[in-house]
């Protein structure tokens, strides 16, 4: 059966006389205007009012005639002072239809993914963004502001609409003849069902079809409205991957996944964890909760110009006000966070606990492979309604909003950790409370981020430490965790908890450890689910709706002190920031800027600060003021989250799978130690190595060098070189590949002498490993070892920290491994050293009790001899022109060694430079036996040299190519190397500016002469690595 009309049409065009008339390509002219005042009443009212009641009834299967015959309108209830005010109030009214339409709906059993309300008029959706009372909307009722209530909950969103998309204007204005048929074309209108019965006029025909449609149009609005099945809500995650941050994941990750799908995650590089290890832990983690499908973005090596044009793929390394255009750069923030224990070390190992219990997945960091932060984000944002989890700074998620305007629709909610809105940071950042008591360390970590992303318009929920504090993890929780683990994450879980707990640094473990990520993460999930049930309750915590800003520099504004990089000696400002606005005071340097500095009293800094405020700096924020209790009274934990985690994590589906068979001879609980027998040990060498590429490098031709040459009796980490401390760990696998797990491996400071602070030695500036980049060609691929470091052995030594229960089984240190090689030596034997990083552990070691008796001799390699026009190596401080990274990492330290009376020779950075040639060394690794060692390192030096030749970021491989020659010359018996030495009297600047410090200099005025390398036969010096390594033994 089917409806034609066109008989009662042609019977209508009859009656008024309008057969004979032409055509026209839309309803109505576009300038044609209607005036009250204008022209002649018509004579026939009854007439009129006939034909509109026609032309109404078969509107309802023409609609296009829609325009001609009826606009639907409704007088407001009050008179609008403003248009604003008007599109404001039809918001409201179309929201109160919107939502009667999605109660209807769910009583059917559809599912209506959160509806969506176009509006071309900004001011109103300004207003539902930021519903802040000022002078021009302080008479619009209170009333009204449930639309922001709604869009703050996630069960509406308001998005702009340019004029030329705007639907409603097809039936509600008189449009261009091309504009009206693009609109038309929009109409979500399906072709005509079959018919038993042929229509004559095919033209009306055309014009029928549409089984079920609805569009409803007040003011400026057009809802669409899509019944669905029910879809699982996309989820985001922005992680540093903290250990409550994992957690957190696993939390996430055992949820239905019907309900909720964890659809990406981007590492947040600029808070508590480093780059490389971050991302193969995530990896670990997924490939445990067969999760592979999920994307991992970390990084980038996009930057910002001075003008503030912000490059593609920026990593995230630096805060957005510090970042140029590579990274390497300050660490004015990043300074509140340990690089050693209880920070980034600790972290980037979790506690140790990783490598001993978590399986290693198949997925990896590969240089120039690996997907960036903010590629993986554009993905995930750009294919559909997405709600983000922030645990972390807010770098990658203001990034991804300055550069992506047109995606920030598709964000349904933003819910994050951090801030303290009602009360100060005392129990948080009780490093910098001297200095800026107000500030959260995720807020702290990039203000100006934070501000840009709380003001950016998307609704956000805010877990600040004013609730994680109401729920601490007491000791009764903790036993729970204790006996309920059912699961292998549950095992993990606990575990982890339980190495926290046993280094803690104070006894207050139970009243101030909380879980924070992970109870933001059940926070966002119980109010994700109570927007579906139109429920205001939250299970887990209470909310309260205020209005907060981001404190991102001092009072007084518009100062121009050196402080601030957004206004600072700039004509026009970054970011296009008011030069006298909130944006422009004094920013915090560090943890030791006298400017936040306060006698006998608490600082004064309030950058990071999460304030309440009114007026136009006011963003309306919902934020959970305190956990709710359990309401089990009969359960011994105090907090309803505990109760959900705990169950969760337990649950024994998506259960995590370890993989530690199927991973054997790559995880193994075997040490493997030489028997030497009675053979006469050769030269008593330590190596002090900062875990650079070509460290490796020459470390495995240390170690293939017969003992009756080089006896290698132990290993001193430099952790402030190219490195970061935690990969110690890859350290401990080349020595299990080799079969030497019996040497000895100590770990030096992360600060170079003098940079650590007085008042809190684990903290310190970082003027000098600034220069590192973070990114590709730096710690990023130092700590993966450019991808291979998976690839070797697992050995069942690893990164440990002392407990209150095993307080012997800790990681020695660099000085504790000193003295324990001296001690086993026997009498009249003394040691050589050869360095190869920063000079900071023969520094310490010169410190010891008769450090000078016991060193033969000192093989440095680094500094650079000023010669012509070349220069060093140092290309990430352009103004320094010839100095070289080893000597510039720690200046002071290469003082007190070349100052002190150690035989030393220096293998610069220029006779490097000559020997270094992928092509040859690579050449002669081809030729030997493929021992696994003379394997990896070809496929090291093979990765190593396609980088240089690929990408602008790796242009000085060449350096860790050099790297390897100190211990050639050193342990060396080729005939034809031929190397000779000349004598120098050298100095190196060690105070001054930094266009200078690191050099090396001849002063003739100094009486002690350092023996230097001045030249060697490169093709004897490639065959003889290549043969070492190739050698079967």
């Amino acid at each position: 059966m089917h409806l034609c009309q066109s008989k009662y049409a042609l019977d209508l065009l009859s009656c008024t006389k309008f057969t004979d008339a032409k055509p026209i390509s839309t309803p109505v002219s576009s300038g044609h205007k209607l005036n009250v005042h204008v022209g002649d009443p018509y004579d026939k009212p009854e007439v009129y009012r006939s034909v509109v009641g026609a032309l109404q009834y078969i509107t309802i299967t023409r609609l296009y005639l829609s325009y001609a015959v009826n606009q639907s309108s409704k007088k407001q209830k009050t008179v609008s002072r403003s248009s604003a005010e008007a599109e404001y109030r039809q918001l409201a009214y179309t929201t109160a239809e919107l939502l009667w339409f999605r109660s209807l709906f769910k009583d059917l059993h559809l599912h209506l993914v959160c509806p969506q309300i176009w509006c071309h008029n900004i001011s109103s959706i300004t207003l539902a963004s930021n519903p802040v009372f000022h002078a021009r909307t302080k008479h619009l009722e209170v009333d009204y502001h449930y639309v922001r209530e709604k869009v703050v909950r996630g069960q509406l969103l308001v998005n702009y609409i340019c004029s030329q998309d705007q639907l409603a204007d097809l039936f509600t204005k008189g449009l261009l003849s091309s504009c009206f048929k693009f609109l038309v074309s929009k109409l979500p209108v399906v072709p005509q069902p079959v018919s038993l019965r042929g229509c004559a006029d095919n033209t009306i025909t055309m014009m029928f079809g549409r089984v079920l449609w609805m569009l409803t149009v007040i003011g400026c609005f057009q809802v669409l409205l899509n019944p669905v099945k029910a879809q699982p809500r996309r989820i985001l995650v922005d992680t540093d991957v903290d250990a409550d941050d994992v957690l957190a994941l696993l939390y996430l990750l055992k949820q239905n996944k019907t309900e909720f799908d964890l659809t990406a995650i981007s590492i947040n590089v600029n808070g508590w964890s480093d780059a490389g290890h971050a991302v193969n832990y995530v990896y670990d983690i997924l490939a445990m909760m067969d999760r592979n499908d999920i994307p991992v973005g970390v990084g980038g090596e996009g930057g910002i110009l001075p003008n503030g044009t912000i490059l593609p793929n920026v990593g995230g390394y630096l805060p957005l006000i510090d970042q140029g255009e590579s990274t390497a750069g300050g660490c004015r923030y990043k300074q509140a966070v340990p690089p050693g224990q209880h920070g980034h070390l600790d972290i980037n190992t979790n506690y140790g606990v990783r490598r001993a219990l978590l399986p290693q997945g198949d997925r990896k960091y590969v240089p120039l492979q690996q997907p960036t932060a903010q590629q993986v984000m554009k993905d995930a944002i750009s294919a559909g309604p997405i709600t983000v989890f922030i645990m972390g700074t807010h770098t990658n998620i203001a990034v991804f909003l300055m550069t992506n305007p047109s995606l920030k629709k598709n964000i349904e909610h933003i819910y994050a950790m951090g801030g303290a809105v009602r009360s100060t940071c005392s129990e948080n950042v009780t490093s910098v409370l001297y200095i800026n008591p107000y500030a959260e360390f995720n807020i702290f970590g990039d203000p100006f981020a934070a501000y840009t992303v709380l003001h950016s318009g998307i609704p956000v929920t805010l877990v600040p430490l004013d609730a994680t504090r109401t729920i601490p993890l007491d000791e009764p929780t903790f036993k729970a965790f204790e006996q309920k683990q059912d699961t292998y994450e549950a095992q993990y879980s606990f575990q982890s908890l339980k190495m926290v707990r046993d280094t803690w640094p104070n006894d207050e473990f139970y009243k101030q450890f909380c879980m924070w990520d992970s109870f933001m993460v059940g926070v966002a999930l119980s109010q994700m689910r109570s927007s579906e049930r139109d429920d205001k309750e939250n299970e887990f915590a209470k909310l309260e709706y205020m209005n907060l800003t981001v404190i991102t520099s001092n009072r007084p504004y518009g100062i121009s002190d050196g402080s601030n990089p957004l206004i600072d000696g700039r004509l026009i400002t970054k970011f296009g920031v008011q030069k006298n606005g909130v944006h422009s005071g004094h920013v915090q340097m560090g943890m030791e800027d006298p400017f936040c500095l306060v006698k006998e009293g608490k600082g004064k800094c309030q950058d990071g600060y999460t304030k309440e405020t009114t007026g136009a700096e006011a963003v309306t924020v919902l934020v959970a003021t305190e956990a709710k209790r359990d309401h089990d009274r009969n359960s011994t934990r105090a907090k309803d989250f505990y109760d959900s985690f705990l169950d969760v994590i337990n649950r024994p589906k998506k259960t995590g799978r370890p993989k530690i068979r199927t991973q054997l001879p790559l995880h193994e609980s075997v040490l493997r130690k030489p028997d030497f027998g009675r053979k006469l040990m050769g030269k008593n060498l330590v190596f002090d190595m900062d875990m650079s590429a070509g460290d490796f490098l020459a470390l495995l031709y240390l170690l293939k060098l017969p003992v009756e040459r080089i006896n290698l009796k132990g290993i001193l980490v430099s952790a402030n070189g190219w490195a970061t401390a935690a990969t110690i760990d890859v350290v401990y696998d080349i020595l299990h590949m080799m079969g030497r797990d019996d040497i000895p491996v100590g770990l030096g400071n992360v600060f170079a002498v003098g940079q650590s602070y007085s008042s809190f030695s684990s903290l310190g500036d970082c003027t000098y490993i600034s220069s590192i980049p973070q990114g590709s060609g730096g710690s990023l691929d130092s700590d993966t070892l450019y991808g291979f470091a998976r690839a070797l052995p697992r050995s069942p030594r690893r990164y440990r920290l002392a407990t209150k229960e095993f307080p012997g089984l800790g990681q020695p240190t660099a000085i504790d491994v000193w003295k324990s090689i001296v001690k086993s030596l026997d009498p009249g034997s003394k040691i050589t050293l050869l360095t190869n990083g920063p000079l900071t552990n023969l520094a310490e070691i010169l410190l010891s009790e008769n450090a000078d008796s016991m060193v033969q001799d000192a093989y440095i390699v680094g500094g650079y001899i000023r010669h012509g026009n070349e220069q060093g190596n140092l290309f990430t401080v352009p103004s320094n022109k010839y100095a070289e990274f080893n000597m510039f990492l720690d200046p002071l330290a290469a003082k007190a060694v070349l100052d002190s009376k150690l035989n030393i020779t220096v293998i610069s950075w220029g006779i490097q430079k000559q020997v270094s040639s992928f092509q040859n060394i690579l050449d002669k690794l081809n030729l030997t036996d493929t021992t696994p060692e003379a394997v990896f390192a070809r496929d090291l030096l093979s990765r190593l040299w396609k980088l240089k030749q690929k990408h602008d970021r790796y242009r000085h491989m060449d350096t860790f190519l050099g790297e390897i020659l100190g211990a050639v010359i050193l342990g060396s018996s080729h005939p034809q190397l031929n190397p000779t030495f000349k004598f120098m009297p050298l100095k190196v600047v060690a105070v001054g500016d930094v266009s200078v410090i690191g050099q090396l200099l001849v002063d003739e005025h100094q009486s002690k002469m350092v023996k230097i390398l001045s030249s060697v036969n490169p093709e004897a010096y490639h065959e003889e690595f290549a043969n070492i390594l190739g050698a079967q033994k």
